[in-house]
C-alpha cells in the first residue's frame, strides 16, 4: 500500500511476512525506525487505519486466502495467521467476515 520511498515503504511486507508472529505497535515502530505517536501518525495518514486494525485485517485476509486455497485445519490457520487459537479466529473472522471459517471454506471449496 505504500509507495517505495515513503518511510513506511519497506514496513508493509516486512509485518506481511510475519503475520504468524505476535506483532506489537512497538515492534512496527522500531522496524520503521520512528517512535510509537509517529508511526500511528504516519499510518493513519497513509492507509486511514492504526496499525493494529490494518494488522488484524491483513491477518483476516490471510486466513480467508488459506481457507480458499489449502485444506489446512482452522487450528493450523489460526497459528499461520497469528490469532493463537481456532476459537479466536473463528471470533475474529465471524466479526469481520460475517461468517464462520468453516462456511467461508465451504463457498470456495465445494
Amino acid at each position: 500500500p505504500a509507495p517505495g520511498n515513503h518511510p513506511l515503504g519497506e514496513l508493509f511486507p516486512w509485518a506481511l511476512e510475519r503475520l504468524d508472529q505476535p506483532l506489537t505497535v512497538e515492534d512496527l515502530a522500531r522496524q520503521a525506525r520512528m517512535s510509537s505517536r509517529h508511526l500511528a501518525r504516519h499510518f493513519r495518514h497513509l492507509t486511514g487505519t492504526t496499525p493494529l486494525q490494518w494488522l488484524h485485517a491483513q491477518r483476516i485476509r490471510h486466513a480467508q486466502e488459506l481457507l480458499e486455497t489449502t485444506t489446512a485445519t482452522v487450528d493450523s490457520i489460526a497459528t499461520a495467521t497469528g490469532m493463537g487459537t481456532a476459537t479466536t479466529l473463528r471470533r475474529h473472522f465471524h466479526r469481520s467476515v460475517g461468517v464462520p471459517p468453516d462456511t467461508y471454506r465451504r463457498t470456495f471449496r465445494p
